[in-house]
Parts: structure tokens; sequence; C-alpha cells
């Protein structure tokens, strides 16, 4: 209850303060809307909205799990060879200095215009967080627990599969806390690139179209939608984590 009251009172706050920009600035409303006029052209377009926000939410979703998937599977082989630590981490590092908006143009050449290039995006966008994540806390497993199973002659994988992985889920928690941010951007980069589909899409057609209330409608959207899936991770990640602790 407590929360949703300050949630309420930021929300009430940012209307509030937008409202007093657009008079004290006096912008016109094609580069500025007022929140009423935003509302106006949420509730009128809703049905619109509505059907691109199910696309990237899907691009989104999709692009989490894999991303996911992926991640986990490379920290865990990075964890128990050291040739793959050689080999795939530099390429892991060097990955991170290539923009990944420079990757969206070359992935909708082969991919068409289709929902694999944005899922795509969104996978890279998050891959290497969730690895990095899942990795440092693979590595960092008490000594201790290491030593005592040892000691009783445990297998590598028996190792990695009940002490270093369920030691490493506070770890991984926090890089999907992470991943549930960054999979839109990389979702919306792809659809601004080239789409059909989508609220970056829409973005852009209203934006082309001047109709800057549906673009900050659209954009509104989103955070909304970005911030109910971080919660929801945030949510799942915290009952993981005290399950396993109990």
């Amino acid at each position: 209850m407590i929360r949703a009251l300050r949630i309420a009172g930021v929300t009430a706050l940012i209307l509030l303060l937008w409202h007093f920009l657009v008079l004290a600035t006096g912008l016109p409303a094609f580069i500025l809307p007022s929140p009423a006029r935003v509302a106006t052209a949420l509730f009128s377009n809703l049905e619109l909205i509505g059907h691109h926000a199910s696309v990237t939410m899907a691009e989104v979703m999709i692009g989490l799990l894999l991303g996911t998937l992926l991640g986990v599977v490379t920290a865990i082989s990075l964890a128990m060879s050291p040739l793959a630590r050689l080999v795939v981490r530099p390429m892991m590092v060097l990955s991170q200095a290539l923009p990944v908006f420079a990757l969206a143009p070359v992935l909708t050449l082969w991919l068409g215009y289709g929902l694999w290039p944005k899922i795509i995006m969104a996978l890279l966008i998050i891959y290497f967080p969730v690895t990095s994540a899942f990795f440092d806390g693979l590595m960092q497993t008490p000594r201790g627990m290491l030593d005592l199973a040892k000691v009783m002659q445990a297998r590598s994988w028996h190792i990695m599969r009940h002490i270093r992985i369920p030691a490493a889920i506070p770890a991984l928690a926090s890089g999907l806390r992470l991943a549930a941010v960054y999979a839109p951007i990389g979702a919306i980069i792809g659809e601004w690139v080239g789409a059909s589909q989508g609220l970056g899409y829409l973005m852009l057609l209203a934006n082309g179209r001047a109709k800057i209330d549906l673009m900050f409608a659209a954009l509104i959207v989103l955070a909304v939608l970005t911030l109910l899936l971080h919660g929801s991770v945030d949510r799942l990640c915290r009952y993981v984590v005290q399950r396993q602790n109990s």
C-alpha cells in the first residue's frame, strides 16, 4: 500500500512538473505536448498502441529468455574450462567495444523486417551483463565449500551443479535485473532501424507525421512496460533467492 502511494505520488509530481514546463516555456504542442494531450492521444489510439506494444514485448520476452539461457550456458562453460576463458572472454570484452546500434542494419539486411532481428538485438544487449554477473558469482564460491567437496571426491560437474550454481544465484539475479531494463532498449533500436510493427516503429511513424502526442504516448507505454518487467523480474529473483536461503 505504501509503495503504491509512493509510486502514485512520484507520478503525480512528474505530471505536474511536465504541465508547468509546458506553461513556462510556451512551446507549441508539436514540440512539447501537454500531459492532457498525450493522455488524449493514448486513449484515442489505445488499440493501435496495444497492438504495437504486444509486438515489442514479444521481442523483449523472447530475447530476454534466449539471452539468459545463452548467458548461463556461457558462464558455466567459462567457469569449468580455462581454455574457454582464454578464448571466449577476450571476444566478449571486444564485443562490448562495438556499438550494438551498428549491428541492427546488418541483422535487418540478413533476417528481414520480422521479429528475429529485434529479438537478436535484445539478446545481444543483455548477453554480456548476464554472462558476466553469473560468471563472477560462479568464481566466488566460498573456498571452504569447494575444499570440502574435493575432500569428498565430488566430480567437477557435481560441484558445479550442487555448490557453485546455487551459490551464484544472487549474482545471476543481479544480472537479470539489469537485463530486464536493457532488453527493451535492444528491441526498440532494432525497430528504429527496420520494422513494420512495434513501439519503436510507431514512434518513428508518429514523429514523421508530426503526431508528437502519439509519439510521447508510445514512449510512456514503453517506460511503463519496462518498469513492470523489471518489477516482475525483481520479484521473481527475490522469491528464488529467499527460497534458496530458507
